[in-house]
């Protein structure tokens, strides 16, 4: 079984929040500023949550990114900062 807060990505309020933040975005990455597709954007937490709750639902902290720059970019980063941070922290 996953993290517990994996189930809170299916919920109708993730939805709802999530196509909050891409009209808020105008569906446009924030990293290259491409228009994006519904097929090729991604909702992003801009410092990640890790089940952390009032991060996961912060509208604030969501961000617009291409799926090229949130999959090659941003997960890079994430994984550059592992050995910092520990897996949950």
């Amino acid at each position: 079984m996953g993290a517990p807060w994996r189930r809170w990505y299916k919920t109708t309020r993730w939805q709802r929040l999530r196509d909050e933040v891409f009209l808020r975005d105008l569906c446009t990455c924030r990293r290259c500023g491409r228009v994006t597709s519904d097929d090729a954007r991604v909702c992003d937490h801009v410092e990640p949550h890790r089940g952390d709750e009032r991060l996961f639902w912060d509208a604030a902290n969501l961000q617009t990114l291409c799926k090229d720059c949130h999959d090659r970019l941003k997960q890079s980063e994430e994984q550059a900062s592992l050995h910092r941070r520990g897996v949950w922290h």
